[in-house]
């Protein structure tokens, strides 16, 4: 799967090209609509009556009133990318009166937005991969085809595009990669300092700086450590329930004993209790993970001290293990229950096209999925792109994207280090929380 990824990053990224974080309603199963760009539909059984009623309504220049209602992260309003792209898709389908309606959501709440009411959610929404599979059980994300599954699969790399797919059929399109690597403050490491955990909080450094920031991200971040040390769960590529969990094994001990150091040492900087955008304005904070969607801000902040690293190694058992982060992408999709179904799925391939990809990385910063985008001499340039590549070369395993996984992990994952910070869990008790959380995932 590692060696599977590295190609596919170096296929579609560079450099030859690109390729592009995340956590349950109807319970009726998989969506059965087979949307596609050019008319679009909302099941198998409409989508003749939807695709005869754009057409009649294209031939006769009739204006259909309609209302479009997008869910989409903080970044693509403050930037104004989402507006521009509104305006610019009314102004291409002029058989279309559009009331727009723009709602943040972040990628990683997605999911848990959409589910509490299929039918209020919006009609466009950018999510995270690893929830696709929830949202196609619960019936709410319409399937894609047509003229729209042919574009994603003719411009991204087949396996991002598989990061959009369930039992091989297309449900969304990928936009940008989903992985974190590491920033950090060249005034106060250098680049001998980041490639090690232990290198990094051995560093010396005045007594109000922290070395390092922890944050779990719910878990997200967290299971680096675990994966790292060669540990899983429900085998390596997270699909093989049987297989179970191993993380409460005597090398999960030892990461977790790892990480109670780590998240107690005063050195070490805690998620919640200060922001890592004020520890850098003042130069006190060494280093800390994060992905492609901050670049700007603490560019902003740093400038020309800003440095970039894949994740570093660390050494929990006199071994050292190379931290393996989640690699999956982000994606746009739309709500199988939408009302005006033609509509949304054009839009949401309009902005999952090749100019709009350049467009979002021209003003946040996220590397295109689209090949042709990522062929342009402003990406392959990038410092911020090839960082991502070497990150998924070297220091990523691809993001489970099981129901069960995802229907679990978030939460008790997320539990171990506020447990850890809570002193809920110590040395003394850490192979029974282990054995409960494991017990938890597998019940």
């Amino acid at each position: 799967m590692k060696k599977k990824l590295a190609a596919l990053l170096l296929a579609a990224m560079t450099i030859t090209a690109v390729a592009g974080c995340g956590k349950g309603g109807d319970s009726s199963g998989s969506s059965q609509g087979a949307a596609s760009g050019d008319g679009g539909a909302k099941t198998e059984e409409e989508a003749p009556a939807d695709n005869a009623a754009a057409d009649e309504g294209a031939a006769t220049g009739e204006v259909q009133d309609i209302a479009l209602k997008v869910w989409c992260p903080q970044n693509q309003v403050d930037s104004g990318i989402m507006e521009q792209q509104q305006a610019a898709f009314a102004a291409e389908h002029p058989e279309y009166n559009i009331t727009w309606t723009t709602e943040i959501v972040g990628e990683d709440k997605c999911q848990e937005s959409v589910l509490k009411d299929v039918g209020a959610a919006a009609d466009v929404f950018l999510f995270a991969s690893d929830q696709l599979p929830s949202l196609v059980e619960a019936g709410a994300i319409a399937r894609l085809g047509g003229a729209t599954e042919e574009m994603v699969n003719s411009t991204i790399a087949e396996a991002v595009v598989a990061t959009a797919k369930v039992d091989d059929a297309l449900y969304a399109i990928p936009f940008t990669h989903n992985t974190f690597f590491m920033f950090y403050d060249k005034t106060i490491l250098d680049e001998a300092d980041v490639t090690s955990l232990e290198k990094i909080m051995a560093k010396e450094t005045a007594d109000n700086v922290y070395n390092f920031y922890f944050e779990s991200a719910g878990g997200w971040k967290l299971g680096c450590y675990y994966y790292g040390a060669g540990l899983s769960i429900f085998g390596p590529d997270g699909s093989d329930v049987a297989a179970g969990v191993d993380w409460n094994s005597e090398k999960g001990v030892a990461v977790t004993n790892y990480l109670i150091d780590l998240i107690n040492n005063p050195k070490c900087a805690y998620d919640g209790e200060i922001s890592v955008s004020e520890l850098a304005g003042d130069h006190r904070i060494g280093a800390w993970f994060d992905g492609s969607w901050n670049y700007d801000l603490y560019k902003g902040i740093l400038g020309d001290d800003l440095g970039m690293a894949i994740i570093p190694t660390f050494n929990p058992d006199g071994n050292d293990y190379q931290l393996l982060g989640f690699y999956g992408s982000k994606c746009i999709g739309v709500n199988a229950k939408s009302a005006n179904m033609a509509a949304a799925v054009a839009f949401a391939a309009f902005l999952g096209n090749e100019e709009n990809q350049l467009l979002r990385y021209e003003l946040s910063a996220q590397i295109p999925a689209n090949i042709a985008a990522g062929e342009s001499e402003a990406v392959k340039a990038d410092p911020l792109a090839t960082v991502i590549v070497e990150e998924a070369n070297k220091a990523s395993v691809a993001q489970p994207a099981n129901a069960e996984f995802s229907a679990r992990y978030w939460t008790y994952a997320n539990a171990i280090p506020t447990e850890i910070r809570s002193k809920e869990i110590t040395k003394d008790n850490v192979q029974e929380k282990l054995d409960a959380f494991v017990e938890a995932m597998t019940k």
